[in-house]
């Protein structure tokens, strides 16, 4: 059975590019068959820079998106603990039984004579790397130092000269010289926390992962891992890293490109549905033409080996799409809970009043919906629906009202409102039948300047779900203001 983990550091907010790579170990196991595991282990040994809220942080963004694990911090399970911070005294046995074995050893070097042997090796030509000058301390040296209370790390002994081979699920086979891994490994630091390099390997190995799905960033370490297996005599997984997300300008995906966390897309009022779908197409292909799947459909399709070793870029536009797609999809109702705390931050509404209004607001996002390419869009496409006086938005509204006949049909238009209680579609659609009979406009001539007296625009939601929701005593004042300080001409 196949187990794969993700295995993020609670350092800050999540970025896309993570949780890409979780997307794809839950879809490679989810696709694998019954009986896989999807293991999330959290790598908190950044004691300075972890945090538990970001962990809180980590748990609710996967959450959103639909990822679910089967083992974790929070679930439990046969391999835990689950948080590198409280596994320490695992990786210290296995510390020093490489010591013991001579496989690894105490280093002293200070960080100014690190850069002495960094800048050696540049004078000369050569690939920066660690000299080994502690490897060759005598024991009593190394019991002195220790005595001394020397702020010493731990290295792991590479071997000279040897290829390191793996097979890669993505990429193919692999070959990289232990030469070019920059001297001795650090796998313990001086205040005695592991190095990834190496409690990666460790809990890897312990908590039974049979599959390592990660960033292609990471391939530098699979060699390091790799050796680190054969020195503690562990058969290593499989390996799979999958390519960066770009950019547009094909750099690496960072801020400078606009959001890159998922929680920005998230309070933006992208859907998980959409992002789910988008970002498990960044790099895999699935059967077909069709690029609107659902997460079944998603799941059903997979297959490590369908993922491209090129780079995809990452297409905010593609992304709109596909969120604007599921926008549509969804009922109103949940539509209108995602938009209420937008219409809120941006001052259309009160809390009280969306509470108090709440059937109108779904009128409102039911007009709009269609319109709406993120939930956030709700505060510029319903904002006509709040303004008490608005005023043309262009010269097209502008010129809408400047026409001949515009001052004689919005009197009338207003004179029909007065003499009804209250609009239905079926009274609106009765007074624009009889304006039509009494003076002849009809089509856009007719519809268009109430269109615009109305909202101040030419464009916007279907007119009769626009006149139903302003009601008719804001429509009465509205086409009034437009009369007495926009529209000119002949009554």
């Amino acid at each position: 059975m196949a187990r794969a983990r993700f295995a993020p550091s609670p350092t800050g907010p999540i970025h896309i590019g993570n949780i890409r790579t979780a997307l794809f170990n839950y879809l490679f196991v989810r696709s694998s068959g019954s009986g896989n595991t999807m293991v999330l282990r959290i790598e908190d040994t950044d004691v300075q820079r972890s945090s538990g809220e970001y962990e809180k942080l980590i748990f609710n963004e996967l959450k959103w998106l639909g990822i679910e694990w089967d083992e974790g911090p929070d679930r439990g399970g046969h391999h835990g603990p689950y948080r590198q911070s409280e596994r320490l005294e695992t990786y210290r046995k296995y510390i020093e039984s490489l010591i013991e074995e001579g496989k690894a050893y105490y280093c002293f070097c200070t960080p100014e004579e690190l850069e002495e042997d960094k800048k050696k090796a540049l004078e000369e030509g050569d690939i920066p790397k660690y000299s080994g000058r502690c490897s060759r301390l005598a024991p009593e040296e190394i019991e002195r130092y220790i005595r001394e209370g020397r702020p010493a790390t731990v290295r792991f002994k590479l071997p000279i000269n040897k290829p390191v081979i793996f097979d890669d699920m993505i990429k193919g086979r692999i070959e990289i010289n232990s030469d070019t891994l920059g001297g001795d490994l650090v796998i313990l630091k001086s205040d005695g926390m592991p190095t990834y390099n190496f409690a990666v390997v460790i809990d890897d190995h312990l908590m039974g992962i049979t599959h390592v799905i990660r960033g292609e960033d990471h391939l530098s370490n699979t060699p390091k891992q790799i050796l680190l297996y054969e020195a503690l005599g562990w058969e290593k997984p499989l390996f799979a890293h999958a390519p960066l997300i770009l950019g547009p300008d094909r750099t690496k995906l960072s801020k400078r490109h606009g959001n890159t966390y998922i929680g920005q897309y998230r309070d933006e009022g992208y859907l998980p549905e959409a992002m789910f779908n988008y970002l498990a197409l960044l790099s895999w292909s699935p059967d077909g033409e069709r690029e609107l799947l659902t997460k079944e459909e998603i799941i059903q399709q997979f297959r490590i080996d369908r993922v491209n070793k090129a780079n995809p870029v990452f297409d905010i536009d593609k992304l709109n799409w596909i969120n604007s797609h599921y926008i549509r999809q969804s009922p109103a109702e949940r539509i209108v809970e995602l938009a209420i705390p937008h219409l809120i931050e941006s001052g259309l509404m009160t809390g009280e009043e969306a509470r108090e209004r709440r059937e109108w607001v779904k009128l409102v996002v039911e007009a709009v919906q269609e319109s709406l390419v993120k939930v956030s869009d709700i505060t510029d496409r319903a904002r006509i629906f709040f303004e008490n006086s608005p005023s043309p938005k262009d010269d097209e509204a502008m010129e809408v009202l400047r026409g001949e006949h515009v001052k004689g049909l919005l009197q009338l238009f207003k004179a029909k409102l007065e003499g009804v209680e209250e609009v239905d579609e079926e009274i609106c659609s009765g007074i624009f039948k009889a304006i039509q009979k009494e003076t002849g406009i009809k089509g856009k001539s007719l519809f268009m300047p109430v269109r615009v007296a109305a909202t101040g625009q030419c464009h916007g939601p279907d007119l009769m779900k626009t006149l139903l929701i302003l009601g008719k005593d804001r429509l009465i004042a509205r086409i009034g203001y437009m009369l007495d300080n926009y529209v000119q001409g002949k009554e």
